[in-house]
């Protein structure tokens, strides 16, 4: 049994070593000590979800977190391609959690997964009449426009810097690209882009063919893509800065252990990611990791654990299908998951999804 934590607006947090000092018997994964350049700046980071939808987006906000936490990168602003009042929220209530509760939040207004989903509730659940997870947006109607939101983070950034995670829909992402010039900056969307984002990974579209229910391999539709294709087509097409792709294959080759979900986030009574991905799913239920890669590759792109496919360009076709031609001039590339890198990356997803909030 762990430890009953006492209510707070914003949660509790521990230093591993003082809580372990505290509660001998508790069992923390192992975490290891940054070797980020001390020199080297937190890489501004974006991230787009369409947070309710499935549990990789709560695993993959959390890995954020942790990254920030040990100066790797400064996530500056969370949109949403969700459309359900409670999907920002539960980001809130997770930002909060990890002591992030500023963070600027958007929101489209779509329709587009216009459903609750499993687990965004949380961000109402009480425990003796207290939020369970404290936060200080009710719902996401008092959000601002997700182009708004993206128009201000960028406008504020230094030129190319900022790397735009995108793990749901292209909704938001084209719709800034359509933005014109206003009193948040002179620059029209592709101009803004062009201006302040470093790279885009996306998780989106399918570049190898998924074996149907009978076993067969089949060209593969991709959800993400499916949802939105003009805006997704827009991405692919319009997007003017270097964008790594992260298809439907990488994610399933890299299953989440659910015994890390049952071990490793004991450390509080209540854990926003463990309880949305047991409401998603219980285990034993190894998750697909899907959302996990492009934050991965986004900010440690040089860690070796993805292999990147050729330079080339991904086009999107009315039915959803994407395409990938090789071509040496090309902007775009894919992301390719090696045997011998799995363990490594999944070690990783592991242990930065289950890293305590940093002590503040």
């Amino acid at each position: 049994m762990f430890p009953t934590l006492p209510k707070a607006k914003t949660p509790i947090l521990f230093a591993t070593f003082a809580l372990a000092s505290c509660f001998p018997a508790i069992c923390f994964p192992a975490i290891y000590v940054s070797t980020c350049d001390a020199a080297q700046p937190p890489l501004p980071v974006i991230f787009d979800t369409d947070m309710g939808n499935d549990c990789d987006d709560v695993l993959a906000l959390g890995m954020i977190h942790a990254l920030q936490s040990r100066g790797e990168c400064r996530l500056v602003a969370v949109t949403i391609t969700k459309d359900h009042a409670l999907a920002a929220p539960f980001v809130d209530a997770v930002n909060t959690f990890y002591s992030n509760g500023d963070i600027p939040i958007g929101v489209c207004r779509s329709g587009i997964t216009d459903h609750e989903g499993r687990f965004n509730g949380l961000a109402e659940a009480r425990d003796d009449g207290e939020l369970r997870y404290p936060h200080d947006l009710a719902s996401g109607e008092n959000a601002p426009d997700a182009d708004t939101v993206l128009r201000r983070a960028l406008a504020t950034a230094d030129d190319h810097s900022v790397a735009v995670i995108q793990v749901g829909f292209s909704t938001n992402l084209a719709a800034l690209l359509a933005s014109a010039p206003d009193e948040i900056s002179p620059l029209n969307g592709v101009e803004l882009v062009t201006t302040k984002v470093s790279s885009l990974s996306m998780m989106a579209g399918a570049f190898a063919k998924i074996k149907d229910k009978s076993g067969r391999p089949r060209d593969y539709k991709e959800y993400n893509v499916i949802k939105d294709i003009p805006a997704a087509q827009r991405i692919a097409s319009e997007w003017p800065t270097p964008i790594v792709w992260s298809g439907f294959e990488a994610g399933i080759a890299l299953p989440y252990p659910h015994r890390s979900i049952e071990n490793d986030f004991g450390y509080v009574e209540h854990h926003p990611l463990r309880e949305a991905y047991v409401l998603y799913n219980p285990p034993p239920h190894d998750r697909p990791t899907w959302d996990l890669t492009s934050v991965l590759h986004a900010i440690r792109p040089d860690h070796g654990y993805f292999r990147l496919s050729d330079p080339g360009t991904v086009t999107v076709d009315d039915e959803a299908l994407t395409t990938f031609q090789r071509e040496a001039t090309g902007k775009h590339r894919y992301l390719i998951v090696d045997e011998a890198s799995k363990s490594k990356t999944l070690e990783a997803f592991q242990l930065l999804s289950s890293e305590p909030p940093k002590a503040r």
